[in-house]
């Protein structure tokens, strides 16, 4: 059985999404099987984006002191939407 997606790190659901975009390119699956791993990487690149999404926040509320040391700060709603 394959891991749930939610509990996949970015790392591990890109790496599944390149197998299943290298599975579907070759040709060589079932029709069955084609559309099962489709879904499943339609969900694993949602999961990715939704993980990039966090990073950008995250990296967005790294702010540089005055006194040169970092420190993060709650970031305003900028309005942009996730892609």
């Amino acid at each position: 059985m394959p891991e749930p997606i939610d509990a996949m790190s970015f790392e591990d659901a890109l790496s599944e999404l390149e197998r299943i975009v290298r599975g579907l390119e070759g040709g060589q699956m079932k029709l069955e099987d084609a559309i099962s791993a489709y879904e499943r990487g339609a969900a694993l690149r949602k999961h990715c984006d939704a993980k990039l999404g966090e990073a950008e926040m995250r990296v967005r509320a790294i702010v540089q002191n005055d006194d040169g040391t970092t420190g993060t700060e709650p970031l305003a709603d900028t309005g942009e939407s996730g892609r």
